[in-house]
Parts: C-alpha cells; structure tokens; sequence
C-alpha cells in the first residue's frame, strides 16, 4: 500500500494539517480496517473503488464516494471493495468549523456526504476531484474550493487552539483542570468552546492524543512490556491504560498489535 504525504498552501495552513494520498491495486489491500479516534476531521474522496463501513450490529453500508468524517469517539471499521484511491485532507482540531454548514457535534461518528454539507457546489466539487489525472491537481481543487469558503478567519477561538496545542504538546497528559487554569478559562466555559469547535471536550480530546501517542510508541519503539508503556503514557495504572486502549480501537493492547496497529497507523498518519 503507498501512501504520500503534502503539505497544505500557507493560506490554509492554520485549517487545513495536511493532504495524503493512499493507493493499492485490487488484491494487496488488507481486509478489514480499524480507523482509531485522531481528534481530528476529515475531507475524504474515494476515486478508486467505495469502501464499506461496518456497523456495530456487525452489518455494513457503502461509504460515499465523497464525504466528511465527523470526529470520532470510537473506532470505526472499514473495509475496501477493490482498488484502493483515497485522498484525505486533514484537518487541525479545531480547522473544520470555518467550512461547515452542520454543527460539528451532529457529525460525531459520522460520514457526511459533500452534496449534503455544500450543496450543489460539495456535489460539483468532488466529481472535479474524482475525475482528477493527479494528486496535485486535486490540491489546487480542493485548495481553491476552501479558500473560496473562507470568509472568517476569526472562527478559530484563540484560547481553543492555545489548548489544543497545549493537549498536542504533552501528549494528551494534562488534566482538565490544569488546562483551564493555563487558559484562565472557566473549565464550563471550555468545554463549550470546545464542543462547538471541535466536537470534543479537552478530556475527550487528551484522552484521544495520549491513546495516539501509545499507538506510536507501540509501532516505533517496541516497549519491553504493555505495562512499561502504560507508566510510560503516564496512565494511573494499567486497568486505566487497557480500558481507554479498548475504548478507542475496540480490542485490548495485545489483540490491537500487529498488522493491525500498523494498518491503524496508515489511515491516520500525518508525519
């Protein structure tokens, strides 16, 4: 599977984390997939084949063809039909609200078709990218498409990215708490700001950047032991470490690594 990896034009650089692009011809694309809750949205066209998402009633629906995914706060499984074609533009946290006419909350664990969220012109927009011949024509797509929707810059809440960057920094290991009184914000009044602009509380959202950065450490530095790398992650202890892990991808620590984490990795990898 190949993956590539661009960065965005100065001008969205504060929405927009990156671009990526993944291909596998039909056969060499593993089975299933378990996408892990990033804190972050998602842009998605399928130019290849659909893929198709599980339910937890153990049924599946095709994905559409273009869509936003809404922030996660539970693994999602995922399986391709085919060939494999997907290109991703990624969002900081907190980049999505400028561009959406949904409030972020409702889009929780959800796939929102472009037609849905922009009308005629999502609908206009994602045949352009999907009948692309390159990724960097889909770029200047995309890049111009954006840009033509960015009337507010000021939707982006100083103390909201401030935090974000603060949760980013200590890997997801800050409490609540200790945020607010880094911000001088009221901890209610965060937590507002955060759920309007990211979807997430700052707890959901630490709890999600600290279980990333375990899934790196898993996939990078091979720990001597689970529990190593539970003190290592700063959990409380490893009940703590076990039951976020299985929250966030569905399985325990052991079931989780393998080829699993590293297919994990792929899907939501930015560096």
């Amino acid at each position: 599977m190949n993956h590539q990896i661009y960065k965005p034009h100065q001008d969205l650089s504060s929405f927009v984390e990156c671009y990526w692009t993944l291909e596998s011809p039909k056969g060499k694309t593993p089975g299933k997939n378990t996408i892990v809750p990033d804190g972050s949205m998602k842009m998605i066209f399928h130019y290849g084949d659909l893929y198709k998402q599980y339910l937890e009633d153990g049924s599946c629906v095709a994905l559409p063809k273009c869509f936003v995914i809404g922030q996660l706060t539970r693994p999602l499984e995922v399986e391709p039909t085919g060939e494999t074609g997907t290109f991703f533009v990624r969002f900081h946290s907190y980049g999505f609200l400028p561009f959406t006419t949904i409030p972020i909350k409702e889009m929780e664990n959800t796939a929102v078709s472009l037609e849905q969220l922009f009308g005629e012109d999502g609908k206009e927009i994602g045949q352009q990218i999907l009948n692309a011949d390159s990724t960097s024509e889909r770029i200047k797509l995309i890049e111009a498409f954006l840009l033509g929707r960015l009337t507010d810059t000021a939707t982006i809440d100083h103390i909201v990215k401030s935090t974000v960057e603060t949760i980013l920094a200590a890997s997801g290991q800050f409490s609540v708490e200790e945020l607010s009184k880094q911000t001088n914000t009221n901890r209610r009044q965060l937590v507002r700001k955060f759920s309007s602009a990211i979807g997430l509380s700052p707890k959901q959202l630490s709890k999600t950047i600290r279980l990333q950065a375990s899934l790196k450490v898993l996939l990078n530095e091979e720990p001597a032991s689970l529990i190593a790398l539970a003190y290592q992650s700063e959990y409380y202890d490893q009940a703590h470490f076990i039951k976020d892990f299985k929250e966030f991808t569905g399985l325990t620590p052991k079931e989780f690594y393998g080829d699993h984490l590293k297919m994990s990795l792929i899907f939501d990898r930015k560096d």
